[in-house]
């Protein structure tokens, strides 16, 4: 028997994003402001970002392992590989500013205009932002060991002869 592989695919892919879109509140108090208050509120605008946001993850999810897996190399290299930068730049640039701006605020040294509410606060710095930090940095490392052609995994394949 093959050894079995656990993967963390990407950040919030447990479910919990499906429950709040489909109406559950857990761990909407973790998300704070003004996008807490209307998704208490029911407004659909947010059940559609929430179900959007689901469904870019999971793509980022397949482009992950597109990346690392034997399977992915099928896929147009050039496709997988731009789309895979442009995954790890936008998630690394994105969770970077609000990590920083989070840690600025949280340690006091920028001090916001209205109250800020801690709980939400050190959710998105310790975890909702900081997954994408991480998850940028980690496509960055699959995209530098991505194969840098299509080049078959072992003599003879991919030369007509028949892959078993």
């Amino acid at each position: 028997m093959g050894r079995v592989r656990r993967v963390r695919v990407g950040p919030d892919l447990r479910g919990d994003q499906l429950l709040l879109g489909s109406g559950g509140r857990r761990g909407i108090d973790t998300v704070g402001g003004s996008i807490e208050k209307r998704a208490l509120a029911g407004d659909p605008a947010i059940y559609a970002a929430v179900w959007t946001t689901g469904l870019l993850k999971v793509v980022g999810a397949v482009l992950a392992l597109a990346l690392v897996m034997r399977w992915g190399r099928r896929a147009p290299r050039r496709l997988v590989a731009v789309l895979g930068w442009f995954a790890a730049l936008v998630s690394t640039a994105y969770g970077a500013v609000l990590v920083a701006s989070g840690a600025l605020v949280a340690g006091g040294v920028i001090k916001p205009s209205t109250p800020v509410d801690r709980k939400p606060l050190l959710w998105h710095l310790y975890l909702w932002d900081m997954s994408f930090l991480i998850w940028g940095l980690l496509f960055l490392l699959a995209l530098w060991r991505f194969p840098r052609s299509n080049r078959p995994d072992r003599p003879g394949a991919g030369s007509g002869e028949t892959d078993r």
